[in-house]
């Protein structure tokens, strides 16, 4: 969903951050491969920033 709208991975750490999520590039990445499980919190606010109800962020067969 974020390459779909044109997010740089840079940009959602940065607006993850503003949303009070404490996130590095490294771990973002790290949960987007799938080698790392996200918190509540990020999950919560992965869905206000993109604007999308919690069930789109898990559909297994659509990259985050």
């Amino acid at each position: 969903m974020r390459k779909a709208l044109n997010i740089k991975q840079t940009d959602m750490v940065a607006k993850l951050q503003t949303n009070g999520v404490d996130v590095s590039i490294y771990l973002y990445n790290r949960i987007e491969k799938g080698t790392q499980n996200p918190t509540v919190s990020f999950l919560f606010a992965v869905c206000h920033i993109l604007q999308c109800d919690m069930n789109k962020i898990f559909e297994f067969n659509m990259p985050i």
